[in-house]
């Protein structure tokens, strides 16, 4: 399967994100039952936004514009090879599907009993 280039299906995707995104919230919310649970999942999506945007953008843009992440679970790899002295080509440039096909779904689908 190929990579969504075309600008129009990239905003509808974008758009229904968004509208999972708020809906998830909108029912996580009506199950907690005061406001430090409330509190603290605001807390944590707004982290883990802001972990992906350090993953994703902050060190492509920033730290190392040579390197481009094909996922998560690149990120510790891509680390360690960097404090090792040892970065060298983005697993972008692999023809091989990324390691988090294999390790992300499974787990998810383990999980939500999918």
């Amino acid at each position: 399967m190929t990579d969504i280039r075309n600008e129009k299906w990239l905003w509808i995707k974008g758009g229904l994100f968004l509208v999972i995104t708020v809906l998830s919230v909108t029912l996580l919310l009506l199950e907690l039952s005061n406001a430090k649970q409330v509190l603290l999942l605001l807390v944590s999506v707004w982290a883990c936004c802001r972990s992906y945007y350090f993953a994703f953008y902050v060190i492509e843009k920033y730290i190392d514009s040579n390197y481009r992440f094909a996922g998560l679970i690149y990120l510790p790899q891509y680390m360690a090879r960097r404090w090792n002295g040892a970065v060298t080509a983005s697993p972008m440039d692999s023809p091989s599907a990324p390691l988090s096909w294999y390790v992300f779904w499974p787990c998810m689908f383990a999980a939500f009993n999918l």
